[in-house]
């Protein structure tokens, strides 16, 4: 599939648009402290929920409000207050998301208010005309389909000239049935490559290269 037509582009967030690695790490641990404060585990028992939730229902805060009654917004706005200067601007990364044609979308697992600081950050904030998190999908976190179907309806375009970037290859599989085109970002190139991805770069500056470059033609 190519890149024509493609007038709607949606962006996942963290390792798709920057390294999060630093980043997460910060998360991750104030993630483990307050689960250790709501349910009065321990370091490891605090860990285990958090993956087991994480792998089980998407998101840990699903598994968190789900089973322990944690109160979701307060989970989100606190987890995601990390130090955010490990965040360098990326002025090239700018330019070519400028130059997109059509509307750009943020579609993020993450809440809390942490796409839009990312976005501040790395100077990238202006230039989408919507972020979707979870909480706009009502904790209903990709790949369900629901969250897919609820973004569409939300930002009132349809799948077809559409394409979603992601770093995470299972994300893509049920927008790719709805009839997303589909690119996956990463170092690593799956093989065999699954039928639902229609484009791969190493990194998000090379997709939007590729991209940029088929237009022109």
């Amino acid at each position: 599939m190519s890149f024509a037509g493609i007038r709607t582009w949606v962006f996942d967030l963290d390792n798709t648009l920057y390294p999060a690695r630093a980043l997460y790490d910060e998360i991750g641990d104030r993630m483990t402290r307050y689960i250790m404060r709501a349910t009065g585990l321990d370091t490891a028992g605090a860990l285990e929920i958090r993956e087991r939730y994480f792998h089980q229902y998407g998101a840990t805060v699903v598994g968190l409000m789900r089973h322990h009654g944690i109160d979701a917004r307060d989970f989100l706005l606190d987890v995601h207050q990390a130090d955010h200067s490990v965040l360098k601007p990326d002025a090239a990364l700018r330019a070519l998301i400028e130059r997109l044609p059509g509307r750009r979308i943020i579609f993020t697992n993450g809440g809390g208010g942490h796409a839009e600081r990312v976005l501040t950050s790395l100077n990238l904030d202006g230039l989408f005309d919507t972020v979707f998190d979870i909480e706009t999908a009502a904790l209903t976190p990709k790949p369900q389909r629901a969250c897919y179907e609820r973004l569409m309806a939300h930002c009132g375009f349809d799948a077809r000239g559409s394409i979603l970037v992601e770093d995470t290859l299972h994300n893509l599989e049920p927008a790719h049935g709805m009839g997303f085109a589909t690119a996956l970002v990463g170092v690593v190139h799956p093989a065999p490559r699954p039928p639902y991805l229609d484009h791969w770069a190493p990194d998000v500056k090379a997709l939007l290269r590729l991209a940029l470059d088929a237009e022109t033609r």
